[in-house]
Protein backbone atom coordinates (compact mmCIF):
# COMPACT_ATOMS: atom_id res chain seq x y z
CA UNK A 1 0.00 0.00 0.00
CA UNK A 2 1.08 3.57 -0.44
CA UNK A 3 2.76 4.80 2.70
CA UNK A 4 1.61 7.62 4.88
CA UNK A 5 3.28 9.78 7.46
CA UNK A 6 1.84 10.38 10.88
CA UNK A 7 1.19 13.93 11.93
CA UNK A 8 2.57 15.24 15.20
CA UNK A 9 1.07 14.51 18.59
CA UNK A 10 -1.43 17.35 18.28
CA UNK A 11 -3.13 15.70 15.33
CA UNK A 12 -2.22 12.05 15.05
CA UNK A 13 -3.97 11.56 11.74
CA UNK A 14 -2.22 9.98 8.79
CA UNK A 15 -1.42 11.74 5.52
CA UNK A 16 -0.83 9.76 2.34
CA UNK A 17 1.87 10.13 -0.25
CA UNK A 18 1.05 10.53 -3.95
CA UNK A 19 0.09 7.24 -5.63
CA UNK A 20 1.03 6.99 -9.29
CA UNK A 21 -0.44 4.37 -11.54
CA UNK A 22 -1.91 2.41 -8.67
CA UNK A 23 -5.10 0.43 -8.92
CA UNK A 24 -8.26 2.06 -7.70
CA UNK A 25 -8.28 1.69 -3.89
CA UNK A 26 -11.16 0.54 -1.73
CA UNK A 27 -11.97 3.99 -0.39
CA UNK A 28 -14.74 4.40 2.15
CA UNK A 29 -15.99 7.78 3.27
CA UNK A 30 -17.80 7.62 6.58
CA UNK A 31 -20.12 10.53 7.10
CA UNK A 32 -20.31 12.23 10.48
CA UNK A 33 -24.10 12.05 10.31
CA UNK A 34 -23.92 8.25 10.15
CA UNK A 35 -22.40 7.88 13.58
CA UNK A 36 -23.12 11.11 15.45
CA UNK A 37 -26.02 9.55 17.28
CA UNK A 38 -23.81 6.64 18.32
CA UNK A 39 -21.07 8.86 19.73
CA UNK A 40 -23.27 10.42 22.36
CA UNK A 41 -22.11 10.14 25.94
CA UNK A 42 -23.18 6.72 27.28
CA UNK A 43 -26.04 6.56 29.67
CA UNK A 44 -25.35 5.49 33.22
CA UNK A 45 -26.67 2.03 33.75
CA UNK A 46 -27.23 0.05 36.90
CA UNK A 47 -25.93 -3.36 35.93
CA UNK A 48 -26.02 -6.20 38.40
CA UNK A 49 -22.57 -7.77 38.41
CA UNK A 50 -21.99 -11.47 38.74
CA UNK A 51 -20.23 -12.60 41.86
CA UNK A 52 -17.17 -14.65 41.14
CA UNK A 53 -14.51 -16.70 42.87
CA UNK A 54 -16.95 -19.00 44.60
CA UNK A 55 -19.51 -16.21 45.17
CA UNK A 56 -16.91 -13.78 46.57
CA UNK A 57 -15.94 -10.58 44.80
CA UNK A 58 -12.28 -9.81 44.37
CA UNK A 59 -12.57 -6.84 46.70
CA UNK A 60 -13.65 -9.19 49.48
CA UNK A 61 -10.49 -11.25 49.17
CA UNK A 62 -7.71 -10.61 51.63
CA UNK A 63 -4.54 -9.90 49.69
CA UNK A 64 -1.31 -9.85 51.62
CA UNK A 65 2.31 -9.35 50.75
CA UNK A 66 4.48 -12.44 50.73
CA UNK A 67 7.76 -11.80 52.54
CA UNK A 68 9.50 -14.45 50.49
CA UNK A 69 8.96 -12.95 47.06
CA UNK A 70 7.47 -9.55 47.93
CA UNK A 71 4.33 -10.44 46.04
CA UNK A 72 0.65 -10.64 46.84
CA UNK A 73 -0.94 -13.92 47.76
CA UNK A 74 -4.36 -15.11 48.77
CA UNK A 75 -5.04 -15.23 52.49
CA UNK A 76 -6.80 -18.56 52.00
CA UNK A 77 -3.68 -19.89 50.22
CA UNK A 78 -5.71 -21.01 47.24
CA UNK A 79 -3.43 -22.11 44.43
CA UNK A 80 -5.92 -20.84 41.85
CA UNK A 81 -7.40 -17.83 43.58
CA UNK A 82 -7.82 -15.87 40.37
CA UNK A 83 -9.72 -18.43 38.32
CA UNK A 84 -13.14 -16.80 38.21
CA UNK A 85 -12.93 -13.06 37.65
CA UNK A 86 -15.70 -12.60 35.13
CA UNK A 87 -17.76 -9.66 36.30
CA UNK A 88 -15.00 -8.21 38.44
CA UNK A 89 -13.56 -4.83 37.56
CA UNK A 90 -12.67 -1.83 39.66
CA UNK A 91 -11.93 1.20 37.46
CA UNK A 92 -9.06 3.52 38.07
CA UNK A 93 -7.49 6.27 36.02
CA UNK A 94 -3.83 6.46 35.21
CA UNK A 95 -2.54 9.79 33.95
CA UNK A 96 0.86 8.92 32.57
CA UNK A 97 2.25 7.26 35.67
CA UNK A 98 0.58 4.46 37.62
CA UNK A 99 -1.37 4.76 40.79
CA UNK A 100 0.55 3.81 43.91
CA UNK A 101 -0.27 0.36 45.14
CA UNK A 102 1.67 -2.79 45.76
CA UNK A 103 4.36 -1.71 43.28
CA UNK A 104 6.50 1.37 42.96
CA UNK A 105 6.03 2.99 39.53
CA UNK A 106 8.80 1.91 37.20
CA UNK A 107 10.65 4.78 35.50
CA UNK A 108 9.70 3.60 32.01
CA UNK A 109 5.94 3.72 32.63
CA UNK A 110 5.72 7.47 32.03
CA UNK A 111 7.74 7.18 28.82
CA UNK A 112 5.47 4.35 27.67
CA UNK A 113 2.34 6.46 28.14
CA UNK A 114 3.87 9.38 26.24
CA UNK A 115 4.83 7.08 23.37
CA UNK A 116 1.37 5.49 23.31
CA UNK A 117 -0.32 8.89 23.09
CA UNK A 118 1.98 9.95 20.25
CA UNK A 119 0.67 6.99 18.25
CA UNK A 120 -2.96 8.17 18.37
CA UNK A 121 -4.74 8.58 15.05
CA UNK A 122 -7.54 11.15 14.71
CA UNK A 123 -10.42 11.10 12.26
CA UNK A 124 -12.35 14.36 12.02
CA UNK A 125 -11.10 15.49 15.39
CA UNK A 126 -11.76 12.26 17.27
CA UNK A 127 -9.18 9.59 18.19
CA UNK A 128 -10.04 6.31 16.46
CA UNK A 129 -7.00 4.13 17.06
CA UNK A 130 -3.21 3.91 17.27
CA UNK A 131 -0.82 3.36 14.39
CA UNK A 132 1.30 0.22 14.35
CA UNK A 133 4.65 1.96 14.83
CA UNK A 134 6.16 5.43 15.03
CA UNK A 135 9.23 4.43 13.05
CA UNK A 136 10.50 6.53 10.16
CA UNK A 137 12.20 3.49 8.63
CA UNK A 138 8.81 1.89 7.88
CA UNK A 139 7.60 4.45 5.32
CA UNK A 140 7.48 1.88 2.54
CA UNK A 141 5.27 -0.49 4.53
CA UNK A 142 1.90 -0.33 6.32
CA UNK A 143 3.10 0.44 9.86
CA UNK A 144 1.33 3.82 9.61
CA UNK A 145 -2.07 2.11 9.71
CA UNK A 146 -4.44 1.17 12.53
CA UNK A 147 -4.51 -2.63 12.75
CA UNK A 148 -7.45 -4.27 14.49
CA UNK A 149 -5.35 -6.89 16.30
CA UNK A 150 -2.59 -4.38 17.12
CA UNK A 151 -5.03 -1.94 18.68
CA UNK A 152 -6.37 -4.43 21.25
CA UNK A 153 -3.62 -3.88 23.88
CA UNK A 154 -3.81 -0.11 23.28
CA UNK A 155 -7.58 -0.26 23.81
CA UNK A 156 -7.19 -2.23 27.03
CA UNK A 157 -4.62 0.28 28.30
CA UNK A 158 -7.02 3.17 27.68
CA UNK A 159 -9.92 1.28 29.27
CA UNK A 160 -7.84 0.53 32.36
CA UNK A 161 -6.90 4.20 32.46
CA UNK A 162 -10.53 5.30 32.41
CA UNK A 163 -10.44 6.59 28.82
CA UNK A 164 -13.10 4.58 26.97
CA UNK A 165 -14.04 7.09 24.23
CA UNK A 166 -11.21 6.15 21.88
CA UNK A 167 -12.22 2.50 22.19
CA UNK A 168 -15.84 3.35 21.46
CA UNK A 169 -14.83 5.38 18.40
CA UNK A 170 -12.66 2.52 17.14
CA UNK A 171 -15.42 -0.07 17.57
CA UNK A 172 -17.89 2.10 15.67
CA UNK A 173 -15.52 2.90 12.81
CA UNK A 174 -14.61 -0.73 12.26
CA UNK A 175 -18.20 -2.00 12.37
CA UNK A 176 -19.11 0.55 9.70
CA UNK A 177 -16.18 -0.60 7.60
CA UNK A 178 -17.49 -4.16 7.93
CA UNK A 179 -20.69 -3.13 6.15
CA UNK A 180 -18.86 -2.00 3.00
CA UNK A 181 -18.56 -4.22 -0.05
CA UNK A 182 -15.22 -6.03 -0.04
CA UNK A 183 -13.54 -7.41 -3.15
CA UNK A 184 -10.19 -9.02 -3.92
CA UNK A 185 -9.77 -8.92 -7.68
CA UNK A 186 -13.22 -10.03 -8.88
CA UNK A 187 -14.12 -12.06 -5.82
CA UNK A 188 -16.49 -10.67 -3.21
CA UNK A 189 -15.64 -11.41 0.41
CA UNK A 190 -18.22 -12.42 3.00
CA UNK A 191 -20.30 -9.73 4.65
CA UNK A 192 -18.90 -10.48 8.11
CA UNK A 193 -15.23 -9.93 7.24
CA UNK A 194 -13.64 -7.20 9.35
CA UNK A 195 -10.72 -5.15 7.98
CA UNK A 196 -7.18 -6.09 8.89
CA UNK A 197 -6.36 -2.41 9.14
CA UNK A 198 -7.42 1.06 8.08
CA UNK A 199 -5.72 4.32 7.30
CA UNK A 200 -6.89 7.91 7.69
CA UNK A 201 -6.32 9.93 4.52
CA UNK A 202 -6.19 13.73 4.67
CA UNK A 203 -6.81 15.92 1.65
CA UNK A 204 -5.29 19.33 2.47
CA UNK A 205 -6.80 20.96 -0.62
CA UNK A 206 -10.41 20.07 0.15
CA UNK A 207 -9.69 19.80 3.88
CA UNK A 208 -11.44 16.44 4.11
CA UNK A 209 -10.59 13.13 5.74
CA UNK A 210 -11.55 9.66 4.58
CA UNK A 211 -10.74 6.14 5.68
CA UNK A 212 -9.03 3.55 3.49
CA UNK A 213 -9.58 -0.02 4.69
CA UNK A 214 -7.60 -3.15 3.87
CA UNK A 215 -9.46 -6.48 4.02
CA UNK A 216 -6.48 -8.50 2.84
CA UNK A 217 -6.37 -7.28 -0.75
CA UNK A 218 -3.14 -5.38 -0.01
CA UNK A 219 -1.68 -7.73 2.59
CA UNK A 220 1.33 -9.92 1.96
CA UNK A 221 -0.10 -13.10 0.47
CA UNK A 222 -3.55 -11.52 0.00
CA UNK A 223 -5.08 -13.34 2.97
CA UNK A 224 -8.18 -12.04 4.75
CA UNK A 225 -7.71 -11.58 8.53
CA UNK A 226 -9.75 -14.29 10.26
CA UNK A 227 -8.80 -12.98 13.70
CA UNK A 228 -9.96 -9.36 13.22
CA UNK A 229 -13.64 -10.15 13.74
CA UNK A 230 -12.88 -12.21 16.83
CA UNK A 231 -10.76 -9.46 18.38
CA UNK A 232 -13.51 -6.93 17.62
CA UNK A 233 -16.10 -8.98 19.53
CA UNK A 234 -13.69 -9.60 22.42
CA UNK A 235 -12.90 -5.88 22.60
CA UNK A 236 -16.60 -4.93 22.49
CA UNK A 237 -17.20 -7.18 25.46
CA UNK A 238 -14.16 -5.68 27.26
CA UNK A 239 -15.55 -2.18 26.66
CA UNK A 240 -18.95 -3.21 28.03
CA UNK A 241 -17.42 -4.83 31.12
CA UNK A 242 -15.09 -1.91 31.78
CA UNK A 243 -17.61 0.91 31.43
CA UNK A 244 -20.77 -0.83 32.58
CA UNK A 245 -22.37 0.67 29.47
CA UNK A 246 -24.27 -1.91 27.42
CA UNK A 247 -25.84 0.63 25.07
CA UNK A 248 -23.03 0.43 22.51
CA UNK A 249 -23.19 -3.35 22.22
CA UNK A 250 -26.99 -3.20 22.02
CA UNK A 251 -27.11 -0.79 19.06
CA UNK A 252 -28.50 -2.35 15.86
CA UNK A 253 -25.15 -1.74 14.17
CA UNK A 254 -23.13 -3.70 16.73
CA UNK A 255 -25.74 -6.45 17.04
CA UNK A 256 -25.66 -6.85 13.26
CA UNK A 257 -21.85 -6.80 13.27
CA UNK A 258 -21.68 -9.63 15.81
CA UNK A 259 -24.31 -11.60 13.94
CA UNK A 260 -22.49 -11.25 10.59
CA UNK A 261 -19.22 -12.50 12.08
CA UNK A 262 -20.98 -15.44 13.70
CA UNK A 263 -22.89 -16.29 10.52
CA UNK A 264 -19.65 -16.28 8.55
CA UNK A 265 -17.97 -18.66 11.00
CA UNK A 266 -20.94 -20.93 11.70
CA UNK A 267 -21.99 -21.50 8.11
CA UNK A 268 -22.42 -25.14 7.14
CA UNK A 269 -20.00 -26.84 4.79
CA UNK A 270 -18.05 -30.05 4.38
CA UNK A 271 -16.34 -29.81 7.77
CA UNK A 272 -16.36 -32.85 10.04
CA UNK A 273 -14.71 -30.92 12.88
CA UNK A 274 -16.07 -27.97 14.90
CA UNK A 275 -12.79 -26.10 14.43
CA UNK A 276 -12.35 -23.41 11.76
CA UNK A 277 -10.41 -24.27 8.61
CA UNK A 278 -8.00 -21.43 7.78
CA UNK A 279 -5.36 -20.41 5.27
CA UNK A 280 -1.77 -19.68 6.25
CA UNK A 281 -1.10 -16.10 7.34
CA UNK A 282 -4.64 -15.31 8.54
CA UNK A 283 -3.76 -14.13 12.07
CA UNK A 284 -0.85 -12.58 14.02
CA UNK A 285 1.41 -14.97 12.12
CA UNK A 286 0.57 -13.30 8.82
CA UNK A 287 3.18 -14.98 6.62
CA UNK A 288 3.65 -18.53 5.41
CA UNK A 289 4.57 -20.52 8.51
CA UNK A 290 2.79 -23.85 8.10
CA UNK A 291 -0.18 -22.88 10.30
CA UNK A 292 -2.80 -23.59 7.62
CA UNK A 293 -5.56 -25.96 8.64
CA UNK A 294 -6.80 -25.56 12.21
CA UNK A 295 -4.28 -23.30 14.01
CA UNK A 296 -4.57 -23.06 17.79
CA UNK A 297 -4.51 -19.24 17.72
CA UNK A 298 -7.66 -19.07 15.58
CA UNK A 299 -9.45 -21.86 17.46
CA UNK A 300 -8.81 -20.24 20.86
CA UNK A 301 -9.91 -16.81 19.60
CA UNK A 302 -12.93 -18.40 17.92
CA UNK A 303 -13.93 -20.05 21.20
CA UNK A 304 -13.53 -16.79 23.13
CA UNK A 305 -15.44 -14.79 20.50
CA UNK A 306 -18.29 -17.32 20.60
CA UNK A 307 -18.55 -16.96 24.36
CA UNK A 308 -18.39 -13.16 24.20
CA UNK A 309 -21.01 -13.08 21.43
CA UNK A 310 -23.28 -15.21 23.59
CA UNK A 311 -23.04 -12.57 26.32
CA UNK A 312 -23.53 -9.61 23.96
CA UNK A 313 -26.33 -10.75 21.65
CA UNK A 314 -29.81 -9.70 22.75
CA UNK A 315 -32.37 -12.52 22.68
CA UNK A 316 -35.64 -11.94 20.85
CA UNK A 317 -33.91 -9.53 18.46
CA UNK A 318 -34.26 -10.19 14.74
CA UNK A 319 -32.07 -13.13 13.78
CA UNK A 320 -30.39 -13.37 17.18
CA UNK A 321 -32.20 -16.38 18.63
CA UNK A 322 -31.15 -18.69 15.82
CA UNK A 323 -27.59 -17.36 16.04
CA UNK A 324 -27.54 -17.94 19.82
CA UNK A 325 -28.71 -21.54 19.41
CA UNK A 326 -25.98 -22.24 16.87
CA UNK A 327 -23.34 -20.66 19.11
CA UNK A 328 -24.33 -22.84 22.08
CA UNK A 329 -24.15 -26.03 20.01
CA UNK A 330 -20.80 -25.07 18.50
CA UNK A 331 -19.31 -24.20 21.89
CA UNK A 332 -20.09 -27.64 23.28
CA UNK A 333 -18.60 -29.40 20.27
CA UNK A 334 -15.56 -27.11 20.08
CA UNK A 335 -14.67 -27.34 23.76
CA UNK A 336 -14.77 -31.15 23.67
CA UNK A 337 -12.74 -31.33 20.46
CA UNK A 338 -10.02 -28.94 21.64
CA UNK A 339 -9.67 -30.37 25.14
CA UNK A 340 -9.58 -33.92 23.82
CA UNK A 341 -7.49 -33.76 20.64
CA UNK A 342 -5.33 -30.61 20.89
CA UNK A 343 -4.18 -31.22 24.46
CA UNK A 344 -0.76 -32.82 24.93
CA UNK A 345 0.97 -34.01 28.08
CA UNK A 346 3.58 -36.70 28.68
CA UNK A 347 1.05 -39.55 28.89
CA UNK A 348 -0.72 -38.48 25.72
CA UNK A 349 2.65 -38.07 23.97
CA UNK A 350 3.52 -41.63 24.92
CA UNK A 351 0.14 -42.82 23.62
CA UNK A 352 0.71 -41.14 20.25
CA UNK A 353 4.20 -42.65 20.11
CA UNK A 354 2.56 -46.10 20.37
CA UNK A 355 -0.33 -45.42 17.97
CA UNK A 356 -1.42 -48.02 15.46
CA UNK A 357 -2.32 -46.70 12.03
CA UNK A 358 -4.93 -47.42 9.36
CA UNK A 359 -7.72 -47.92 11.90
CA UNK A 360 -11.18 -47.99 10.37
CA UNK A 361 -14.07 -47.89 12.84
CA UNK A 362 -15.94 -45.62 15.23
CA UNK A 363 -13.80 -47.01 18.04
CA UNK A 364 -10.47 -46.01 16.45
CA UNK A 365 -7.96 -44.65 18.94
CA UNK A 366 -5.83 -42.92 16.33
CA UNK A 367 -8.77 -40.93 14.97
CA UNK A 368 -6.68 -38.69 12.68
CA UNK A 369 -4.38 -41.46 11.43
CA UNK A 370 -1.27 -39.73 12.71
CA UNK A 371 1.91 -41.63 11.81
CA UNK A 372 4.01 -42.07 14.98
CA UNK A 373 7.24 -41.72 12.97
CA UNK A 374 6.19 -38.16 12.16
CA UNK A 375 6.69 -37.06 15.78
CA UNK A 376 9.60 -34.59 15.91
CA UNK A 377 12.58 -35.53 18.07
CA UNK A 378 12.55 -32.25 19.99
CA UNK A 379 9.10 -32.78 21.53
CA UNK A 380 10.29 -35.72 23.66
CA UNK A 381 12.87 -33.51 25.38
CA UNK A 382 10.61 -30.47 25.50
CA UNK A 383 7.72 -32.16 27.30
CA UNK A 384 8.26 -32.04 31.09
CA UNK A 385 7.01 -34.68 33.49
CA UNK A 386 4.50 -32.21 34.89
CA UNK A 387 2.98 -29.86 32.38
CA UNK A 388 1.15 -29.73 29.09
CA UNK A 389 -0.14 -27.44 26.35
CA UNK A 390 -2.46 -27.14 23.38
CA UNK A 391 -0.47 -28.08 20.29
CA UNK A 392 -0.41 -25.91 17.19
CA UNK A 393 -2.65 -27.83 14.80
CA UNK A 394 -4.59 -31.07 14.42
CA UNK A 395 -5.94 -32.29 11.08
CA UNK A 396 -5.97 -35.55 9.12
CA UNK A 397 -2.55 -37.26 9.39
CA UNK A 398 -1.05 -34.05 10.76
CA UNK A 399 -0.24 -32.84 14.23
CA UNK A 400 1.81 -29.66 14.63
CA UNK A 401 3.49 -30.09 18.01
CA UNK A 402 4.90 -26.54 18.15
CA UNK A 403 4.10 -24.36 21.14
CA UNK A 404 2.21 -21.16 20.26
CA UNK A 405 2.03 -18.57 23.02
CA UNK A 406 -1.04 -16.59 21.98
CA UNK A 407 -3.28 -19.61 21.48
CA UNK A 408 -2.41 -21.14 24.86
CA UNK A 409 -2.84 -17.86 26.75
CA UNK A 410 -6.21 -17.15 25.12
CA UNK A 411 -7.25 -20.74 25.90
CA UNK A 412 -6.68 -19.96 29.59
CA UNK A 413 -8.45 -16.57 29.47
CA UNK A 414 -11.50 -17.95 27.66
CA UNK A 415 -11.67 -21.03 29.90
CA UNK A 416 -11.21 -23.26 26.88
CA UNK A 417 -8.50 -24.72 29.09
CA UNK A 418 -9.86 -26.33 32.24
CA UNK A 419 -8.36 -25.10 35.54
CA UNK A 420 -6.19 -28.21 35.57
CA UNK A 421 -4.99 -27.62 32.04
CA UNK A 422 -4.31 -23.97 32.84
CA UNK A 423 -2.14 -25.05 35.75
CA UNK A 424 -0.32 -27.52 33.51
CA UNK A 425 0.43 -24.77 30.96
CA UNK A 426 1.92 -22.68 33.75
CA UNK A 427 4.02 -25.68 34.83
CA UNK A 428 5.33 -25.98 31.29
CA UNK A 429 6.29 -22.30 31.10
CA UNK A 430 8.14 -22.50 34.41
CA UNK A 431 9.99 -25.69 33.53
CA UNK A 432 10.91 -24.47 30.03
CA UNK A 433 11.62 -20.85 30.96
CA UNK A 434 14.87 -20.60 28.98
CA UNK A 435 13.24 -21.91 25.83
CA UNK A 436 9.97 -19.92 25.98
CA UNK A 437 11.10 -16.72 27.71
CA UNK A 438 14.88 -16.56 27.77
CA UNK A 439 16.17 -13.01 28.05
CA UNK A 440 13.12 -11.28 26.51
CA UNK A 441 9.50 -12.44 26.73
CA UNK A 442 8.02 -14.17 24.81
CA UNK A 443 8.53 -16.73 22.07
CA UNK A 444 5.67 -16.48 19.60
CA UNK A 445 6.24 -20.15 18.81
CA UNK A 446 8.73 -22.85 19.72
CA UNK A 447 10.88 -24.28 18.29
CA UNK A 448 12.03 -22.48 15.15
CA UNK A 449 12.13 -24.25 11.80
CA UNK A 450 15.61 -24.58 10.38
CA UNK A 451 17.46 -25.57 7.19
CA UNK A 452 15.42 -27.89 4.92
CA UNK A 453 12.21 -27.58 6.96
CA UNK A 454 12.46 -23.78 6.84
CA UNK A 455 12.96 -23.83 3.06
CA UNK A 456 9.99 -26.14 2.44
CA UNK A 457 7.47 -24.70 4.93
CA UNK A 458 8.18 -20.95 4.63
CA UNK A 459 9.27 -20.95 0.99
CA UNK A 460 12.71 -19.62 1.99
CA UNK A 461 11.13 -16.54 3.60
CA UNK A 462 14.05 -14.16 4.34
CA UNK A 463 12.11 -12.50 7.16
CA UNK A 464 11.18 -15.73 8.92
CA UNK A 465 14.65 -17.20 9.22
CA UNK A 466 15.38 -19.38 12.24
CA UNK A 467 14.73 -17.72 15.61
CA UNK A 468 13.52 -14.52 13.97
CA UNK A 469 10.16 -12.78 13.51
CA UNK A 470 7.36 -15.38 13.49
CA UNK A 471 9.79 -18.31 13.30
CA UNK A 472 10.77 -18.46 16.96
CA UNK A 473 11.16 -14.72 17.50
CA UNK A 474 10.44 -13.09 20.88
CA UNK A 475 7.55 -10.61 20.92
CA UNK A 476 7.21 -8.20 23.88
CA UNK A 477 3.51 -7.59 23.10
CA UNK A 478 2.71 -11.12 24.27
CA UNK A 479 3.59 -10.16 27.83
CA UNK A 480 0.08 -8.79 28.43
CA UNK A 481 -1.47 -12.12 27.44
CA UNK A 482 0.98 -14.03 29.61
CA UNK A 483 0.25 -11.73 32.56
CA UNK A 484 -3.50 -12.12 32.21
CA UNK A 485 -3.19 -15.90 31.89
CA UNK A 486 -0.85 -16.12 34.89
CA UNK A 487 -3.20 -14.12 37.10
CA UNK A 488 -6.19 -16.21 36.05
CA UNK A 489 -4.26 -19.42 36.71
CA UNK A 490 -3.18 -18.15 40.13
CA UNK A 491 0.51 -17.87 39.19
CA UNK A 492 1.18 -14.09 39.05
CA UNK A 493 4.79 -14.51 40.14
CA UNK A 494 5.56 -15.91 36.66
CA UNK A 495 4.26 -12.73 35.05
CA UNK A 496 6.17 -10.54 37.50
CA UNK A 497 9.43 -12.23 36.58
CA UNK A 498 8.73 -11.80 32.85
CA UNK A 499 7.81 -8.11 33.23
CA UNK A 500 11.03 -7.41 35.11
CA UNK A 501 12.98 -8.95 32.24
CA UNK A 502 11.18 -6.75 29.71
CA UNK A 503 11.66 -3.60 31.80
CA UNK A 504 15.41 -4.04 31.75
CA UNK A 505 15.60 -3.46 27.99
CA UNK A 506 12.43 -2.19 26.28
CA UNK A 507 12.93 1.55 26.73
CA UNK A 508 16.68 1.34 26.16
CA UNK A 509 16.04 -0.57 22.92
CA UNK A 510 13.29 1.91 21.89
CA UNK A 511 10.37 -0.54 22.14
CA UNK A 512 11.23 -2.97 19.32
CA UNK A 513 8.62 -5.00 17.51
CA UNK A 514 10.41 -8.29 18.19
CA UNK A 515 13.75 -9.82 19.22
CA UNK A 516 15.85 -12.51 17.54
CA UNK A 517 17.89 -15.46 18.77
CA UNK A 518 17.19 -18.56 20.85
CA UNK A 519 17.18 -16.45 24.03
CA UNK A 520 15.70 -13.29 22.48
CA UNK A 521 18.97 -11.46 23.07
CA UNK A 522 19.13 -9.38 19.89
CA UNK A 523 16.80 -6.71 18.50
CA UNK A 524 15.09 -8.20 15.45
CA UNK A 525 16.95 -7.71 12.19
CA UNK A 526 13.89 -6.05 10.60
CA UNK A 527 12.13 -5.01 13.81
CA UNK A 528 10.54 -1.57 13.81
CA UNK A 529 11.28 0.68 16.76
CA UNK A 530 8.57 2.37 18.83
CA UNK A 531 6.17 -0.45 18.03
CA UNK A 532 2.86 0.58 19.56
CA UNK A 533 1.67 -2.80 20.72
CA UNK A 534 5.02 -3.48 22.42
CA UNK A 535 4.42 -0.29 24.40
CA UNK A 536 0.75 -0.97 25.11
CA UNK A 537 1.36 -4.64 25.93
CA UNK A 538 3.81 -3.62 28.65
CA UNK A 539 1.42 -1.04 30.11
CA UNK A 540 -1.49 -3.49 30.21
CA UNK A 541 0.67 -6.14 31.87
CA UNK A 542 1.92 -3.63 34.43
CA UNK A 543 -1.54 -2.29 35.27
CA UNK A 544 -3.06 -5.75 35.45
CA UNK A 545 -0.36 -7.00 37.78
CA UNK A 546 -0.86 -4.03 40.10
CA UNK A 547 -4.64 -4.35 40.06
CA UNK A 548 -5.69 -7.90 39.08
CA UNK A 549 -9.37 -6.92 39.02
CA UNK A 550 -8.65 -5.45 35.57
CA UNK A 551 -8.58 -9.07 34.43
CA UNK A 552 -12.39 -9.11 34.51
CA UNK A 553 -12.68 -7.30 31.19
CA UNK A 554 -10.62 -9.87 29.29
CA UNK A 555 -11.32 -13.10 31.16
CA UNK A 556 -14.26 -15.49 31.16
CA UNK A 557 -15.28 -17.90 33.88
CA UNK A 558 -15.48 -21.59 33.16
CA UNK A 559 -18.88 -22.76 31.95
CA UNK A 560 -19.51 -25.93 33.94
CA UNK A 561 -22.00 -27.17 31.34
CA UNK A 562 -19.25 -27.37 28.73
CA UNK A 563 -16.88 -29.40 30.89
CA UNK A 564 -16.54 -32.84 29.25
CA UNK A 565 -15.48 -36.04 30.92
CA UNK A 566 -11.76 -36.14 30.20
CA UNK A 567 -11.02 -39.64 28.96
CA UNK A 568 -7.35 -38.94 28.41
CA UNK A 569 -4.54 -38.58 30.87
CA UNK A 570 -3.87 -35.30 32.58
CA UNK A 571 -0.38 -34.05 33.35
CA UNK A 572 -1.48 -32.98 36.80
CA UNK A 573 -2.47 -36.50 37.95
CA UNK A 574 0.47 -38.61 39.03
Amino acid sequence: MAPGTADGPSNGSVKPKEEEGSAQPSLFEIDDTDISRLLEKPRTLNIERKRSFDERSFSEMSITMSPRNNFYRMADNSSRGFDNLDGVYSPGRWTGTPRSGYFEPHPIVGDAWEALRRSLVNFRGQPVGTIAALDNSSEDLNYDQVFVRDFVPSALAFLMNGEPEIVKNFLLKTVFLQSREKKVDNFKLGEGVMPASFKVLHDPVRNTETILADYGESAIGRVAPVDSGFWWIILLRAYTKSTGDATLAETPECQRGIRLIMTLCLSEGFDTFPTLLCADGCCMIDRRMGVYGYPIEIQALFFMALRCALLLLKPDTEGNNDCIDRIVKRLHALSFHMRSYFWLDIKQLNDIYRYKTEEYSHTAVNKFNVIPDSLPDWVFDFMPTRGGYFIGNVSPAKMDFRWFCLGNCVAILSSLATPEQSSAIMDLIESRWQELVGEMPLKICYPAMESHEWRIVTGCDPKNTSWSYHNGGSWPVLIWLLTAACIKAGRPQIAKKAIELAESRLLMDQWPEYYDGKLGRFIGKQARKNQTWSIAGYLVAKMMLEDPSHLGMISLEEDKQMKPQMKRSASWAF
